[in-house]
């Protein structure tokens, strides 16, 4: 049953109140904590109800590939979060991309999509929309120009990530959006990397946000998990009959997992950041690093509309060990003397977590593209965990001194 007090004032709270409370159900037993609802069907009371429920008369549960009141609460309180009318949650982050995109795409339409994307983003509109009649072109997406000139009469979809996996390039959001709407287009961000907490796309115009709820918002490496999150029609009318019948859901055991980190997921990402801060100015004194990415420094090459859009820099630090021809070999020597930071392609999670993106996210593309990417031998991105600082910056510290040898 709904929580109808909570739901009278949850429209005057704020993000962490919401983080906390948003779209809370509880059963006849008013259980404290969200339940789980760990069930594939439902039973009806009688055959008319049932045939109501499959005609769409009655609004109670079917089948847990449809909906399921975990999940439900889930993708409530993410669009609480979000600022979005509704949500819907899917298995994974990737299957949250693809469905939002080819919930609103059909063949003979374009896309124009950042060329800066994680490696399976850009596979997606590089390489599995073209198989379904779905024409992609790729620009630089820091540059508005390249996504006017891009724009075709079939144009129905622009597609982008801020900040961008790996090297954390900031794309200009509203300038983006009125470009799509200009055009009658809509626009969808990725926003893994700042998480609601620190950026919301919708306030910027962007009209459908997705997620990897794998990173942050589980944040402890957990469970896998994806939400798209945009207007009312859209869900309903465009992504709910597509994945109905797709059947990417996501479970709702996870969905109860994402729902227990979601209560703290304001603290964990704050305190994520003022650590990310701190250890890229650290990183910046190390010997044989050559270059930090961070948003929050003042030598970030977008620095100033990074901070226009996000509210802090967050916690993935990209920077380069060594240059030129033993690059790999000095990055590959840095991580491997790492102790407690752990090589691991996942990011948001409590524990630091470091890749060597060129041999692991990004392999795929061709060196001219890595290239195209500043994606070179010796990039690291780094994801710093809650652990203490003195510690994580210890390890780095006599890392940085072993890639030297």
């Amino acid at each position: 049953m709904p929580d109808t007090r909570s739901a009278e004032t949850s429209k005057h709270w704020r993000a962490r109140t919401r983080a906390v409370h948003g779209g809370t159900q509880r059963s006849q037993f008013g259980e404290t904590s969200e339940a789980l609802f760990l069930t594939s069907g439902y039973v009806y009371t009688n055959a008319e109800e049932a045939a109501a429920r499959f005609k769409g008369e009655d609004d109670g549960f079917i089948y847990s590939r449809f909906s399921n009141p975990t999940v439900g609460m889930f993708e409530e309180r993410m669009a609480a979060l979000e600022g979005a009318e509704a949500g819907w949650a899917t298995a994974t982050g990737m299957a949250a991309v693809s469905s939002s995109l080819l919930a609103m795409l059909r063949a003979g339409d374009h896309v124009v999509a950042a060329r800066a994307l994680f490696g399976s983003c850009r596979y997606i509109a590089e390489e599995m929309l073209p198989r379904f009649g779905i024409q992609s072109t790729l620009i630089d997406g820091r540059d508005l120009a390249q996504w006017r000139a891009a724009i075709r009469p079939n144009t129905k979809a622009l597609f982008l990530e801020s900040p961008t996996n790996p090297n954390l390039q900031i794309t200009d959001l509203r300038g983006v959006a009125d470009i799509a709407h200009n055009a009658g287009a809509r626009l969808i961000v990725d926003n893994v990397f700042a998480t609601p907490v620190l950026q919301r796309p919708l306030e910027f115009g962007a009209d459908v946000v997705v997620y990897s709820a794998t990173k942050h918002i589980d944040g402890q490496g957990r469970c896998l998990g994806g939400v798209i999150l945009g207007s009312q029609s859209y869900i309903n009318d465009e992504v709910k009959p597509l994945l109905r019948h797709m059947g990417p859901a996501l479970s709702p055991f996870n969905a109860w997992v994402m729902l227990k980190s979601l209560e703290t997921l304001d603290l964990r990402v704050r305190e994520h950041a003022r650590n990310g801060a701190r250890i890229a100015d650290f990183l910046s004194t190390l010997p044989g690093i050559s270059k930090v990415l961070y948003p929050e420094r003042k030598d970030h090459p977008q620095h100033a509309l990074a901070m226009k859009q996000m509210r802090m820099g967050g916690n993935i630090v990209a920077f380069d060990v060594g240059n030129g021809p033993d690059a790999r070999a000095a990055a590959f020597r840095f991580l491997n003397a790492l102790r407690l930071v752990k090589i691991s392609n996942n990011l948001g999670d409590t524990k630091s977590l470091i890749t060597h993106p060129a041999t692991t996210t990004h392999f795929r593309l061709t060196p001219e593209a890595r290239a195209e990417l500043d994606i070179g031998e010796g990039c690291v991105r780094l994801s710093v965990g809650l652990e203490d600082m003195d510690d994580i910056e210890a390890d780095l510290d006599q890392a940085a001194k072993a890639a030297q040898n």
